[in-house]
């Protein structure tokens, strides 16, 4: 059973006059650490997130943690779920995938492993608190999708391609992005996981049961054991 060590919830999304405290001088990107990540078949994936009540120093700490913890592994996005808080944040940062996109051309999916390493990365991360999707375009786009909570598997997700999101940012003001292309996906895909969602619920039913056994047989080799 996991317990959440850090006490930045309660039942409501509304915010109080008191909910927001100004960061102190010089504490951003300090002192960062990498966080464990979760992977499935893990059921904390499955729960449904609990929003922020206060967005203070020990907040942005932690997210901070995760923004190193998606560089590191590497990814473009991850939601706080992925390392065992089940709370509704996520960070993105997609700025360099998309400018190795753009130079790829023709559509071609871009791994973190075709990335060029001694380029020095592009970076703009977005650090989403309490996020809202209050609109989707009626236009698609299929992206191939991976997780970091699903190593190495990746699968055509087919999502609506551009989306409105409503969100408290870092400093606690309240934020509207409208998002399209690759930022769009992203975003869906990290909202997804503050609802228990992963990105393989949305391909067959065939597909999905053959990961979930494959990953439940190497959670068992590992000895690993999970309590719902």
């Amino acid at each position: 059973m996991r317990k959440n060590r850090r006490q930045w919830t309660n039942l409501t999304q509304r915010r109080s006059p008191n909910s927001v405290d100004p960061p102190r001088p010089n504490n951003y990107f300090t002192a960062m650490s990498i966080l464990p990540i979760v992977h499935i078949p893990d059921p904390v994936l499955r729960r449904k997130s609990q929003p922020i009540e206060r967005v203070d120093d020990d907040l942005r700490k932690f997210l901070d943690d995760m923004l190193e913890t998606m560089y590191d592994a590497p990814g473009i996005g991850l939601a706080a779920v992925q390392v065992g808080e089940p709370l509704r944040i996520f960070t993105v940062d997609c700025a360099q995938r998309s400018e190795d996109e753009e130079e790829a051309g023709d559509g071609q999916p871009i791994r973190e492993s075709d990335q060029d390493s001694d380029r020095e990365p592009e970076r703009n991360p977005i650090f989403l608190i309490n996020p809202e999707i209050v609109s989707f375009s009626d236009e698609r786009s299929v992206y191939e999708e991976g997780c970091l909570s699903i190593p190495d598997y990746y699968a055509d997700v087919e999502r609506p391609a551009a989306c409105t999101v409503k969100y408290i940012d870092r400093d606690g003001e309240q934020q509207i992005l409208e998002a399209d292309g690759l930022l769009a996906t992203v975003i869906q895909h990290e909202y997804d996981h503050l609802n228990g969602v992963l990105f393989v619920d949305h391909i067959s039913k065939l597909k999905r049961d053959m990961v979930i056994r494959k990953f439940t047989k190497i959670a068992k080799q590992s000895g690993k054991s999970f309590i719902g």
